[in-house]
């Protein structure tokens, strides 16, 4: 008799198994994908590939990047959104999608079930000039704007974006009028200032870093709370230095965000394998060839980040007609 009942319960337990073997498995049993909203080549898509190499042997599972782009990334975000909340999918971008482009278009999701997870750089941004520009400092620069209202144009990648917002408030708190011009992307601009149609631009220092190192642009200052010393550029000044620290608010830092029912298990797991890739020596050569600044910090931080930008960029985007009302 409790030879019959060994058996059984034998068979029903092996049939349990059978039945849902992922029970007793460990996240991740499969490859994690992480949606870049933008095209390959930025930044922000180099900066996850370098993850993608990276990531896995600390994770076991292999990390693919997926570009999917549109609506200034909420295309990628509603992916990521409407997806199953198991951690198998990732979405990365900095803190304005949040603090600025969902306010500045109707989304059809709602942001607030995205939650940070994990930040793992810094861009490295400024306004520079060409090489042979007469000015050699940023007060030179706003010495000319000042005497000659409207006349210093300068490009930015659209408005309401944060290379847009950021500078425009920077020259505004040194009392300058000038003329910003947008463009399609930062390839566009960079041709347009080398090209002299304008005199000056908001760009990213990876964008123009071999142009620098030729000489053939110059940047005058950066929007950040510290000194980049591992480039040729340890000698420009920071907003923040040059008394500007709330412009330094609208520094973008580039990390992943997560679905927010994501089991707090797996977020962990995301979590502690995010900070070995950082610490990998790897990734951080990986950073400094893109051109831009490793930073690590955790969902306190990201949160933290998106609130100040808010709080600096609704007043912009509201006087630039470009805030939407939910």
């Amino acid at each position: 008799m409790w030879r019959k009942v060994l058996i059984l319960v034998t068979l029903l337990v092996g049939n349990i198994f059978l039945i849902y073997p992922v029970l007793g498995a460990e996240y991740p049993v499969r490859p994690i994908e992480i949606y870049a909203p933008y095209s390959a080549g930025g930044p922000i898509d180099l900066m996850s590939r370098w993850v993608g190499e990276i990531a896995p042997k600390y994770l076991g599972q292999p990390v693919v990047v997926v570009n999917k782009i549109g609506a200034a990334g909420s295309a990628a975000a509603a992916e990521v959104i409407s997806s199953k909340p198991d951690g198998y999918k990732l979405y990365v971008t900095s803190q304005f999608f949040f603090a600025m482009t969902t306010k500045t278009q109707k989304v059809p999701f709602d942001p607030g079930q995205l939650t940070p997870l994990a930040n793992l750089m810094q861009l490295v941004d400024g306004i520079c000039v060409r090489g042979d520009a007469p000015w050699k400092t940023f007060n030179d620069l706003l010495e000319y704007a000042k005497k000659n209202p409207r006349k210093l144009s300068w490009a930015h990648s659209g408005r309401g974006m944060v290379g847009h917002v950021s500078i425009l408030l920077l020259f505004r708190k040194a009392g300058a009028e000038t003329l910003d011009v947008p463009y399609k992307g930062p390839a566009e601009k960079l041709a347009a200032l080398l090209g002299g149609h304008v005199d000056a631009a908001s760009l990213n220092y990876a964008t123009c870093a071999d142009h620098i190192k030729a000489g053939k642009v110059r940047f005058l200052i950066f929007n950040t709370d510290r000194r980049y010393t591992q480039y040729e550029v340890s000698n420009v000044p920071t907003t923040v230095e040059l008394g500007y620290a709330d412009v330094a608010k609208l520094t973008p830092y580039i990390g992943f965000y997560i679905h927010k029912d994501t089991p707090e298990e797996v977020r962990r797991t995301l979590f502690d394998t995010f900070k070995k890739t950082y610490e990998d020596p790897a990734f951080k050569k990986g950073i400094e060839k893109i051109g831009d600044q490793p930073r690590f910090d955790g969902p306190e931080f990201m949160k933290e980040s998106i609130k100040k930008g808010e709080e600096i960029a609704l007043p912009m985007l509201k006087e630039l007609g470009l805030y939407v009302e939910k």
